[in-house]
């Protein structure tokens, strides 16, 4: 169920897109991280799916909750169920742009600094952000990096009092996205 939607969103982000100016990501990788005192608290996803497109700075992805995973299977269930209600809500999704579109050559090898601004909607609830991050072009590819914070309770997400003290009150999240040309 997972595979079609992630593959029914690419097609879509897909045809929507051009030959050279778009450059596609199936793969990223999102960790968010918390740490307490009482407990650390880490997961990955490598299932982020994301379009950037060189001309007009847009950048969208998609991620489905589902596809984090944890060390431990009870924290992935209580991640799922109790915190981030996937059935209710199954994914995430950043819809904006590259706001120095013109510092950053796409055509020449180099490590760019990117200020990327748009809408990043969790949990149903959407937020305007504004993060700084890398795009390195490098090999015919782009590698974008970005690492920011985020508070659960600015997405509705509800910690319940009885293990709040185990939850960091502002999540890390890193961000690595590998994007290759999209190809018709």
């Amino acid at each position: 169920m997972n595979t079609r939607i992630l593959f029914a969103l690419l097609f879509l982000l897909a045809t929507a897109v051009q030959a050279q100016d778009k450059y596609l990501c199936k793969h990223g990788h999102i960790r968010f991280f918390s740490h307490t005192p009482m407990e650390d608290i880490e997961a990955h996803n490598t299932e982020a799916a994301s379009v950037i497109n060189t001309v007009t700075g847009e950048v969208m992805y998609q991620v489905l909750i589902k596809s984090f995973t944890f060390k431990r299977a009870l924290m992935e269930e209580h991640f799922n169920e109790n915190y981030m209600e996937s059935d209710m809500y199954p994914k995430s999704d950043f819809k904006g742009r590259i706001v120095n579109l013109k510092d950053v050559n796409f055509a020449k090898p180099g490590v760019y600094k990117a200020v990327i601004e748009g809408d990043l909607t969790i949990h149903n609830k959407k937020n305007h952000i504004t993060q700084n991050g890398t795009i390195e072009v490098k090999d015919g590819k782009l590698l974008a990096k970005a690492k920011f914070s985020i508070a659960p309770q600015d997405y509705g997400i509800e910690i319940p009092a009885t293990v709040r003290d185990k939850f960091a009150k502002a999540m890390d999240v890193t961000v690595d996205m590998v994007y290759e040309p999209y190809k018709k």
